[in-house]
């Protein structure tokens, strides 16, 4: 366990100097801000036509798809500080030969290139997400008890590294498929489906985003938990499925590296 330490101060030497040249474009941070305000806006603009006439959104009332809205705009803010930074460079790295130099390097090279960046102008859209999903599951009657809000959490995390090690998955690709850009925003556009409740999808879909795509575990979940709707909340099921997306994100990149061909071979 003594890698530990060595990669916590890794990490904090990353965000430290990340941090420092971000701060220094604070007119692009408020355009970012004002950007993700915007998306905010639209997203709940669209929830808010499915209940004109008071109708409910596959048995959920407006308050309770908002928590699943929260869920949704909490993750989007982890995406936005870690994953697009980093991930996204993955296919830059690869195309101009720049991999070799991270490969070289005393450290696990999946932690690098998945922690090397952070864009603060998440932080608050993450922050905005925890608020609207407790501002939303007061106002739809719900008092959740320490232990919901404990298995919240929980949830939450383990749907941001499913999130996490999706988005991987598909960028690890980049060893045979250079451009890659279009499967990332595939994969970004069906993740949009977890603003609304799974159940407002039929079946088949249903089934697509709950057994293929694990959208459910990402956003309705999590929002389950903290309403404490009927029903049983899989707890365990989330954090299988997450710990088996990560296996796979690792197992994945170690087969890609096999085919790497070097920018000096």
């Amino acid at each position: 366990m003594g890698w530990l330490p060595r990669h916590g101060r890794v990490l904090l030497r990353f965000w430290s100097t990340a941090l420092a040249s971000q701060t220094e474009y604070l007119f692009n941070f408020s355009v970012e801000l004002l950007a993700m305000a915007g998306n905010l806006a639209g997203s709940w603009f669209v929830l808010s036509l499915f209940f004109r006439h008071g109708q409910q959104l596959g048995g959920w009332r407006w308050e309770e798809a908002l928590v699943v809205l929260g869920a949704y705009t909490l993750l989007d803010g982890v995406a936005t500080t870690l994953l697009r930074p980093n991930l996204n460079a993955i296919v830059t790295l690869v195309q101009n030969g720049s991999l070799d130099f991270v490969l070289l390097k005393p450290i696990d090279s999946q932690f690098w290139l998945s922690t090397r960046l952070i864009a603060p102008v998440g932080l608050p859209q993450i922050a905005l997400g925890a608020g609207l999903m407790l501002w939303a599951a007061a106002r739809a009657g719900a008092a959740p008890s320490p232990l919901a809000l404990a298995s919240t959490t929980v949830l939450l995390l383990a749907a941001s590294v499913s999130l996490y090690s999706l988005w991987f998955l598909v960028a690890a690709t980049s060893i045979w498929f250079t451009k890659i850009w279009n499967a990332t925003e595939v994969l970004r556009n069906v993740l949009v489906a977890g603003r609304y409740p799974i159940s407002a999808y039929p079946s088949g879909v249903r089934s697509l985003l709950t057994l293929v795509l694990p959208v459910a575990f990402l956003t309705t979940v999590p929002a389950e938990a903290l309403l404490a709707r009927a029903g049983s909340h899989p707890l365990p099921l989330a954090l299988l499925v997450a710990a088996g997306l990560f296996t796979a994100s690792r197992l994945f990149w170690r087969h890609a590296l096999r085919f790497y061909t070097s920018a000096s071979s």
